[in-house]
């Protein structure tokens, strides 16, 4: 085969190299390189309005071939065209790239240049482009997580806060004045339980037998139960009735109200002191009071006579008043403190009713669990023949009395009623409460806020990628075209051989 048909096939990494060895340029071409690009410089600042001249300076870097391009534009326009009478160029602006383009023809200079660029471009410019592309695609995709992440997150706190509401039984609008409403109601919900506690007399009714069939005991000789008895036979009475065993002739109860606690989470105002009109000069209260303190003293009217009267000689009749506010011998007539509180309202006696209905539940459910036949069956059969029949039950009537039991006990153990108590005992509660029902809102419109910055954020990163799209676009046709021209050079110096430059460069 000819050696003019060969290719020659040059890596670009390599291509720098090649020339320098190949004498087609030398190792000191960049400092010659930096006054030619002054000179591009200083000849850019003075150049006619020509569409495609504007084009190729707004581009990328300018280069020999980018120079040889503007010189044929400069010459198709009217003043470049015109020359003087030895055949030269007339117009200075022409001169100028003329001049640009015989140095960097000087020595090689421009091959070098363009191989240099060459490989930067591939090795840093275009693989730094589509790193922040890949980077754009990629905050895009986390963005677009974060978005459903917040928008989700945003949900589950306001329908945590919409379950606490409707668990709370408020509507969650004016949180506040929603729970102190609810605790006023307290006193309502006391009785209804107290009612329904009778329904309990089968439970208690067949846990006192068994007690007593069990211990050999009438009903009369225990005391298991006997807050749950009270409630049940008095209802919710007041603790004064509860331990004198007679309702009090008045109920000095301390109201319960929302004076003071207002809807916006504020603190309760203190009582300011009233100082009237204070007068600056004197520092006295009111502007025209003296000074002067004096005192007059009045004349004594009705003066007490302590002389001693004989009241048998006088003919006075000495009658004994009794002192009304002198307590009976009995003890008081009217409930304040405590004592005014009702059974279930004052905490004492109510945890003992709850402490006793547990007790129930417990033997119940210890009850239910013997009548399953799991434990020792025959043993219990055996001791329970000779019961009464009233607590000869069987397993679906213990479970029957059960239900009844828990369903009570869960009215009084919920955490509703366990939150409004604590708001009748200590009003303040409430403030914890709506502290954490307002945090669970802040954080949904916390999450909300996050959810539409990422929507933005998407946005930004969209029109970065939409701009870096065509730089990187316009980058591989420059270098695509620098590669073609620099082939199409080294040829010409070889005979028009085919000249391929290899590597990456083909794929990036």
């Amino acid at each position: 085969m000819d050696e003019s048909q060969l290719p020659i096939d040059i890596h670009y990494n390599k291509l720098l190299d090649w020339l320098q060895s190949r004498r087609h340029c030398t190792s000191s071409w960049q400092q010659p390189a930096v006054s030619i690009r002054e000179k591009i410089n200083n000849a850019i600042q003075d150049m006619p309005p020509v569409d495609e001249i504007i084009q190729l300076l707004e581009g990328s870097y300018i280069n020999y071939f980018h120079c040889k391009r503007i010189v044929e534009l400069l010459k198709q326009t009217d003043d470049g065209a015109k020359k003087n009478i030895f055949g030269q160029y007339s117009s200075q602006r022409l001169k100028d790239w003329l001049e640009i383009i015989k140095q960097y023809e000087k020595e090689g200079i421009y091959l070098a240049e363009a191989a240099q660029m060459l490989a930067r471009s591939v090795n840093y410019e275009i693989p730094d482009l589509k790193r922040q592309l890949a980077k754009c695609q990629q905050m895009h995709q986390e963005y677009t997580r974060k978005e459903v992440d917040y928008a989700k997150m945003s949900e589950e706190f306001a329908e945590k806060f919409r379950a606490d509401c409707r668990k709370m039984g408020i509507e969650g609008k004016k949180i506040k004045r929603e729970l102190f409403s609810l605790a006023k109601c307290l006193p309502q919900t006391f009785d209804e339980i107290a009612r329904e506690s009778r329904n309990l007399i089968p439970a208690v009714d067949f846990y006192t037998g068994f007690v007593a069939f069990i211990l050999n005991k009438t009903d009369d000789d225990q005391n298991c139960l006997r807050m749950v008895r009270y409630i049940m036979e008095k209802g919710n009475t007041t603790v004064y009735e509860l331990h004198n065993g007679r309702p009090p002739l008045k109920i000095l109860e301390t109201p319960f109200d929302l004076e003071g606690f207002d809807e916006n989470n504020e603190k309760e105002k203190e009582d300011e002191i009233d100082w009237g009109n204070i007068d600056v000069d004197t520092g006295l209260a009111g502007g025209n009071v003296s000074a002067g303190i004096v005192v007059e003293e009045e004349p004594i009217e009705n003066e007490i006579d302590w002389e001693v009267v004989d009241p048998l000689a006088s003919g006075i009749d000495i009658e004994v008043v009794k002192d009304d506010s002198s307590p009976e011998p009995d003890g008081p007539q009217n409930a304040a403190g405590t004592e005014a509180l009702t059974v279930l309202d004052y905490i004492e006696t109510r945890n003992a009713f709850v402490d006793e209905l547990y007790e129930l539940e417990t033997f119940l459910r210890q009850r239910l669990f013997e009548l399953s036949g799991t434990g020792n069956a025959v043993i219990s059969n055996a001791v329970f023949q000779s019961a009464p029949r009233a607590i000869q039950l069987d397993r679906e009537n213990v479970t029957v009395l059960l239900n009844g039991v828990s369903a009570l006990l869960g009215k009084l153990t919920a955490s509703k009623m366990v939150d409004l108590l604590l708001i009748r005992s200590f009003p303040r509660y409430v403030d914890r409460l709506v502290e954490n029902l307002v945090k669970l809102t802040s954080e949904s419109e916390k999450m909300m806020s996050l959810s539409r910055l990422m929507v933005l954020k998407q946005e930004e990163v969209l029109s970065e990628q939409r701009r870096l799209e065509p730089m990187l676009k316009l980058m591989r046709e420059k270098m695509k075209e620098l590669q073609k021209q620099l082939e199409a050079e080294i040829s010409v110096r070889y005979k028009n051989r085919r000249v391929n430059i290899m590597g990456d460069i083909n794929t990036v």
